[in-house]
This record gives structure tokens, C-alpha cells and sequence, in this order.
């Protein structure tokens, strides 16, 4: 099969250019600028007309939970990957705390095989860390496993890596890159503590960067970096939350990408402690969302580089758990079908360059795990690619949230930019607001 998009202006590799991209099957066999003869195209090639709008690669989103196994009544590979692909994004990996947690290469090929019969993007999945389980971590084929996780810090699910000599292990041993979510768990446990004593079980949801504290941060990520130097391990910093973090990082680029790097999550780059009092625990987050300050150190990190990848840490949950009292409503929020819609309204208000959005959002993420054919429009590439409209806005309501918890901490406000086109591995999957299921969503292949 043969797809021809025209008349588009393509983002990538740091250029706006008008042009047109012929998909042959589910590859983008040729990419012509302006003006090009188009000859070389078959005559029946289905033609889309992309109407100047912005044809960029899709979203890789390297931090996602789409709760399955176990845990299904708040999301499913199945619902989740019709909300990401909504949002323009293509392709992700999924974190091990489900339910059983996925400690186990059995039970991560278990995953594997749902997501093969079920999501309609591309796919991988973390092996999670424990305390005993390096003989599992040293059977992963770096090839097709995209990363090992580590709760340095526990959040939702019990998985915490407290043993220094699992620690140790882990670092010097893993086969893949290491993620880690980074908390200093004795803090955490001590300001929770006080604030029960003060508040009872009714803490108010501000408290909780006060309690998920910027030390409690900076103390964990601080010790990830020290054991990755020692170990010489390639470590992913997830989800940074404040300023201070940043003094532990080098700055990287498309082209440079050091061996320790760092994510920022679009609510981070967005949301502030402000924010608790209109929106209460539906913004609850592990990190906990800070200040105006540490969001704003962020944004600039992701400028400069000292954040290599802008993900999302998708977190369902139901809109009655999230009313719970503050120490029974658990932590995330879902973000995956927001969270380009999201980075293009920074765009507009003069935080983040298109390039910017391209570089973290699809570039870095392919070349930080060495994606194999992913996060570029090239020749040659899987033709894993989003259609932006930058003129027709909308806003998420009950009516196109796609995500089965059926809420977004972004409802009531307006976005100025829609996706209107998503397609994965040359196939479309979604046309504005309607899904369209194939079964065309591939295992990510690495080049290691």
C-alpha cells in the first residue's frame, strides 16, 4: 500500500520545510520538498492532503502506566493506546508496577503478548527492579527490552530498591539502561509523620510538595548519579521535579546524548503548587508538583538540554479515588492523549521552540534508547508520524477523553493546537477525533 501526505510542513531535525512524504507500506520511502517532481509515486497511491498544516514525527513517550495487568478498572493497553494516539503519540514504554508487578522476564512477555493482540501504537515494557531479582535483570536481550526500572523511592505499588547491595547489583550489572524514580524514602516517611500529626487524615493536597519534599528529590537523584559514575551505568533520571536537581546534570542535545541523563514530565513543565487549591489531589503526583520556581528551572533545562526527554508519566486513576482524603488518594494523573497539545500551548505562549518539542518529545527519546528506525522523518524510517493543526483548538471534556478513569486534570481549558492525524507504521490510526483500530502496532526494536 501506498500513502502520499501533501502539502505539508514538516518538523524535523531542526527544520520547517514544505513538503511531502511517500509511505510505501510502513515505511517512508521517499520524503520531497516544494516543488519536487512526484512522478516516482504510483498513480493509485491514496493522496491526504495535509493543507500546510504540521507533519512531525510521533511522540516516543518513554514513562507511561497503562495498568495492565491487574489493574484494568482504571486503564488498559487497549483504552490507553487509543488515548495516546488521539494525543500523536506513536510509540511507548510501560512501567512494572502492575499487578503482579512485572519482576520476571515471564511475566514481562506476558505483557508483551497482550500489547501484541491489543494496543494500537507501538510498544515496550520495563523490567522492574526488586531487591532480589538481578539473575531476572541479567537475562534481558538488550535488543528488545527497552530499560530496567528502579523505585529508589516508593510510589504506587511496593516495589522499592532500598538494599545497597541490590543497589550496587542493579547498577554494575543491568544489561539496558537504568530509569529510576528518585525519592529519599526516610524522608518522605518522616514528613508524612508530621503532617499527620498536624492534620490527621486530613491533610490538604498542598501539603504535598511540602512531604514529597524537594530534599527528599535532590538527596535520591544525587545518590542514582554518585552509584551510575561508580558503576559507569548509562541511568535515566525520571521525572525531575526541582531546580536543585538540575546542578546533577550535563547538558545534552539531538546530536549529544551523555550517559546520564534526565526526564521532565509535562505536568511538571506546566502545573505549580498553585494549582493544588483549584485542583486538590487530581494534580497528586509522586514527585509531588512544586513551585513556580522549580517549573520554571525546568522549562529552561528543557532549552538548554539538561532535560534530554519531556514525557508524561501517564497515571490513571478513578475520579472516586482521586477523592479520597489525602493519604488514601493515590498518586498520577493521565496525560498521554494531552500532553503534545499541552507542550504546543507552551510553544505559544514563547515558552518552548517547535524544535524544542521535536527534539524531547520524539528525537532524543529514539536516540537515548537507540530506537531502531523511530523519532525521525527520514527515508527509510517506520512512518510513525502526527498531523498538527495549529489554528483549530479545542478543549478536553467528557466527550473526547478517551482515557477509561474518563477525566484530565486539563478539563475547562483550551488548547489552541489539534492533533487532526496519527499515523503508526504507515497506517492511520487516528482521523480527526475518530479511532481506527489496526493491528499494525509493533514490538520497539533497539540497535544495541
Amino acid at each position: 500500500m501506498n500513502t502520499v501526505i501533501k502539502n505539508a510542513n514538516i518538523l524535523n531535525e531542526g527544520k520547517v520545510f514544505e513538503g511531502n512524504v511517500w509511505i510505501e507500506n510502513d515505511t517512508i520511502k521517499k520524503i520531497f520538498t516544494a516543488g519536487d517532481d512526484l512522478s516516482d509515486i504510483p498513480a493509485d497511491a491514496l493522496a491526504v492532503d495535509a493543507g500546510n498544516k504540521l507533519l512531525m514525527p510521533g511522540v516516543i513517550d518513554d514513562q507511561v502506566h497503562f495498568r495492565e495487568p491487574g489493574l484494568t478498572y482504571k486503564g488498559d493497553i487497549f483504552s490507553e493506546s487509543r488515548a495516546a494516539a488521539a494525543g500523536g503519540v506513536t510509540s511507548f514504554m510501560d512501567m512494572p508496577n502492575t499487578s503482579p508487578p512485572a519482576l520476571t522476564m515471564n511475566l514481562l512477555e506476558e505483557k508483551y503478548s497482550i500489547a501484541s493482540r491489543n494496543s494500537l501504537i507501538n510498544y515496550s515494557f520495563y523490567l522492574g527492579a526488586s531487591n532480589s531479582n538481578i539473575a531476572e535483570i541479567s537475562k534481558i536481550n538488550p535488543a528488545n527490552i527497552c530499560g530496567v526500572k528502579v523505585f529508589m523511592g516508593s510510589s504506587t505499588g511496593n516495589m522499592l530498591v532500598d538494599s545497597e547491595s541490590a543497589l550496587a547489583a542493579i547498577f554494575s550489572e543491568s544489561p539496558v539502561i537504568v530509569a529510576v524514580h528518585c525519592e529519599d524514602e526516610d524522608a518522605v516517611r518522616q514528613n508524612s509523620a508530621l503532617y499527620r500529626q498536624q492534620f490527621g487524615e486530613d491533610v490538604p493536597a498542598s501539603c504535598h510538595p511540602e512531604i514529597r519534599s524537594a530534599e527528599a528529590c535532590y538527596k535520591s537523584s544525587a545518590k542514582a548519579v554518585e552509584l551510575a559514575g561508580k558503576y559507569n551505568t548509562k541511568l535515566h533520571v525520571l521525572h525531575l521535579s526541582t531546580a536543585k536537581e538540575l546542578e546533577l546534570f550535563e547538558n545534552s542535545s539531538e546530536d549529544y546524548i551523555p550517559k546520564i541523563t534526565a526526564e521532565a514530565c509535562v505536568h511538571h513543565l506546566w502545573f505549580s503548587d498553585s494549582d493544588y487549591e483549584k485542583l486538590g489531589n487530581r494534580i497528586k503526583c509522586n514527585p509531588a508538583i512544586k513551585s513556580a520556581g522549580d517549573r520554571d528551572a525546568l522549562r529552561e533545562a528543557v532549552k538548554n538540554g539538561k532535560i534530554t526527554v519531556v514525557a508524561t508519566d501517564h497515571a490513571p486513576h478513578t475520579a472516586d479515588e482521586k477523592r479520597k482524603k489525602y493519604f488514601g488518594a493515590p498518586s498520577g494523573l493521565p496525560l498521554v492523549q494531552h500532553s503534545l497539545s499541552a507542550m504546543m500551548e507552551m510553544h505559544l505562549q514563547g515558552v518552548f521552540s517547535l524544535f524544542d518539542i521535536v527534539n524531547r518529545m520524539c528525537h532524543c527519546p529514539a536516540r537515548l534508547f537507540n530506537i531502531h528506525r523511530r523519532g525521525y522523518i527520514r527515508e527509510g524510517y517506520y512512518a510513525d508520524l502526527a498531523l498538527v493543526d495549529m489554528n483549530a483548538g479545542y478543549s478536553p471534556c467528557s466527550d473526547n477523553i478517551l482515557y477509561k478513569c474518563g477525566w484530565s486534570p486539563f478539563e475547562g481549558l483550551g488548547f489552541s493546537t489539534k492533533v487532526e492525524k496519527t499515523w503508526v507504521n504507515g497506517a492511520l490510526v487516528f482521523d480527526k477525533g475518530k479511532i481506527i483500530e489496526t493491528n499494525g502496532a509493533k514490538r520497539l526494536e533497539f540497535e544495541r
